[in-house]
């Protein structure tokens, strides 16, 4: 007997194509009990390991597996590991950190993982930021307090205009719409931008000179170049932190600007603080310290 009539043993499920006929043949033995085995594969490891949800937490499992305690376990090995030249790294010197190879190189890796873990989000993986939403870039030489090391240090510790930590960076540009006229502001804005290009309106350049000097000199200097101490840029070096086109920087003047960054003290170790002031500093545009 041929394959084909011995197929015809078999039942139908009634379907037929062209001749061409289902038969409800059953499934071989090995995948049955394999099937099997993995129902009670899966029922076994539900009950042994996390697995069902709850509202609050999923089902703990009879052998108390976690892999948050496991990371949890990875993170405090390293941690002993990394425990001798993280207290060298939050003793030393700031500005002897560069001096030492091997702690210089640590400090450079772990600033990195740090950066990439909380900073990225607002200056950019690379560290150029994002001028359309006033977070500086981290690459060039104009810092708004300083760009020495301990500056940089002092900044990420505790953080600019919050209500958290009582030594973060504090100055408050005043709302010009309130005090000026729009022409005032456009002159003042043409004069700004004269600094460091070209004004949209030149013949408004001098009567803003004249605005400046009365409204804005006493924190950007009666040349424009601005205070570090009190946090004011400068504005003849054509970098600009939210833009310095007229629209922009028409924007500025009449409503002001108040970015805001946290302390990092409550989230960061003092090890990793001073890491990622370095990593910060390493970038290219970092200042000697002011002896």
């Amino acid at each position: 007997m041929s394959k084909k009539d011995d197929d015809l043993d078999y039942e139908t499920t009634g379907h037929e194509w062209d001749g061409i006929k289902e038969y409800n043949k059953p499934l071989p033995r090995w995948w049955l009990w394999t099937f099997y085995a993995c129902i009670v594969w899966g029922v076994l490891y539900t009950i042994a390991y996390p697995a069902w949800p709850g509202i609050k937490e999923a089902t703990p499992g009879l052998l108390g597996f976690s892999t948050r305690a496991q990371v949890a376990e990875d993170i405090a090995r390293f941690e002993e590991a990394n425990s001798g030249i993280n207290a060298q790294l939050a003793s030393v010197e700031l500005t002897e950190i560069a001096q030492d190879a091997d702690l210089n190189q640590y400090a450079q890796n772990a600033g990195a993982a740090v950066f990439r873990t909380w900073c990225a989000q607002c200056h950019g993986s690379g560290a150029a930021g994002v001028q359309a939403s006033g977070y500086p870039n981290l690459l060039d030489d104009d810092w708004l307090w300083g760009g020495d090391i301990e500056a940089i240090h002092t900044t990420i510790a505790h953080g600019i205009r919050n209500e958290e930590d009582p030594d973060a960076r504090w100055s408050q540009m005043p709302a010009f719409g309130d005090m000026l006229a729009e022409e005032e502001i456009s002159q003042v804005v043409n004069y700004v931008m004269s600094l460091s290009g070209e004004p949209q309106d030149a013949s408004m350049v001098a009567a803003g000179e004249t605005v400046f000097l009365d409204n804005c000199a006493a924190c950007h200097m009666d040349d424009g170049t601005g205070d570090r101490f009190q946090g004011a840029p400068n504005l003849t070096d054509a970098i600009w932190l939210y833009g310095g086109d007229y629209a922009t920087l028409t924007e500025t003047v009449t409503y002001s600007r108040f970015g805001v960054m946290p302390p990092w003290t409550e989230r960061l170790t003092e090890a990793e603080i001073r890491a990622v002031a370095s990593y910060v500093h390493g970038l290219g545009g970092g200042e000697a310290s002011v002896e």
